[in-house]
């Protein structure tokens, strides 16, 4: 069996460089936690630079012990571009060596992510396209195009996939344009299409189909991420210890290793801070050269390739509700049937939704946040119109501050921590936006 391991990296950019916030200066969250240790959890500030740092010590010890680490990692825009903004180099050059030197490509694995750190079903689909693009130009600026090149696997902010068929087909779309292969996603955010149950092999890649309301299909490999969120799960290895459990899968002709795939914030909590450096160590120790070894998902994709399976030979799966909808609406029918069938479908249950599904079923990422999405909309209507409609060249620097604010402005975690000073500077982010498209 196999198992792989994902690490989210993310701080958000806030205007709070300054007392006034209409015009204090853009830094990273960490610099924020920095400037004011004796607030909250700051005194946590050097804790967590090092974790954005470690594996980039951590994988060089190792393989020159003749063993065999791996890793996805994950890093949002947001905080790679407040990394730099405070100079952390060491952190950076870390993640460098790891990176761009090719005793290492095997063992660490780069997800790509939204720039800004958008939740996909309540973001604006030509919005979290642009996050997607800005994502990888910003990762080519940082460790090159080699580099990008080999960043084929998508993790979404918050595993939030949109369940809204347009916005999901979408979703879709926008990864296989910009080169991506497969994608993490949450199994409850998933269903049978048959059954509108969960996925009937969890510990397999499966094959997310998505249609929209005209009928138009577009599909892509994903690895399920089982379980909760609990950054214990990553931090104490458990699921490598959980794919020692299981048993081989057959699948067309073949005995077939299952994975267990897991992604957990890298630096967030004390067990992901302390315990997880020695535990890590300890099994890759333990697994390398093992009958349950540690792989990365493009490197367990391309066995299964190498054997004549590809994504068509997959299970398929469809994000959750959509067996309701296609079971009342016939894609290509009205807009106005597709809303009548909505209607009728929430009115007979009042949990289903269109909001997508992420890592928490707890928290809405569009009810209670009106004084949000309200600005964040005008502002995302703003730089379409400013902006896109006309086909400004994105290498204009008024387009470029723009979509900056913007992209700053629709992080998730202005919307995650709720009311308070948190709204206000994603309101603030939506007035500079505005502001830089009159």
């Amino acid at each position: 069996m196999s198992a792989t391991i994902a690490l989210h990296m993310h701080q958000p950019l806030i205007p709070a460089g300054g007392s006034d916030l209409q015009t204090a200066d853009v830094i990273s969250n960490l610099q924020d936690m920095f400037n004011n240790q004796g607030v909250g959890d700051n005194h946590n500030a050097s804790v967590f630079q090092w974790c954005y740092k470690r594996i980039g010590e951590f994988v060089p010890e190792l393989v020159a012990e003749g063993k065999e680490p791996r890793v996805m990692l994950e890093y949002s825009g947001n905080l790679l571009w407040g990394l730099q903004k405070m100079g952390l180099n060491d952190v950076l050059d870390a993640l460098k060596g790891v990176t761009c030197n090719s005793n290492y490509h095997r063992h660490v694995e780069w997800l790509g992510c939204p720039w800004g750190h958008a939740v996909a079903p309540s973001t604006p689909v030509q919005d979290y396209r642009l996050h997607v693009i800005e994502w990888r130009k910003f990762f080519a600026e940082l460790f090159g195009s080699e580099a990008l090149a080999r960043v084929k696997g998508f993790s979404p902010s918050e595993m939030a996939l949109p369940n809204h068929p347009d916005i999901a087909y979408e979703f879709v779309k926008t990864l296989k344009e910009n080169g991506y292969t497969y994608v993490l996603v949450q199994e409850h955010t998933i269903e049978d299409p048959q059954t509108s149950y969960g996925p009937k092999e969890r510990y397999f890649p499966n094959r997310l189909v998505c249609k929209n309301t005209k009928g138009e299909e577009l599909s892509i490999t994903c690895l399920i991420k089982t379980q909760g969120s609990d950054t214990k799960l990553v931090a104490q290895m458990q699921p490598w210890y959980e794919a020692c459990s299981l048993a081989p899968i057959e699948f067309k002709g073949h005995t077939l290793p299952r994975l267990v795939t897991q992604i957990a914030d890298g630096e967030n909590g004390g067990v992901m801070m302390n315990e997880f450096p020695d535990k890590y160590k300890e099994v890759v120790r333990i697994s390398t050269n093992s009958q349950t070894p540690l792989v990365n998902g493009s490197e367990y994709l391309e066995m299964l390739a190498k054997l004549g399976i590809s994504e068509n030979d997959l299970p398929v799966v469809q994000p959750i509700y959509q067996k309701r909808i296609w079971d009342k609406f016939i894609p290509g029918d009205s807009q106005e049937k597709f809303d009548q069938a909505i209607t009728e479908l929430k009115n007979a249950d009042s949990r289903f939704h269109m909001e997508g599904g992420s890592w928490t079923n707890n928290i809405s990422w569009v009810k209670g946040y009106d004084n949000l999405l309200g600005p964040m909309e005008q502002a995302s209507v703003a730089f379409n119109e400013r902006y896109i409609r006309p086909q400004v060249d994105p290498n204009e620097q008024g387009y470029k501050s723009a979509l900056f604010n913007l992209m700053c402005a629709q992080t998730s975690c202005f919307r995650y921590w709720g009311q308070g000073v948190w709204t206000d500077y994603g309101r603030e982010f939506c007035r500079r936006t505005i502001s830089l498209c009159r």
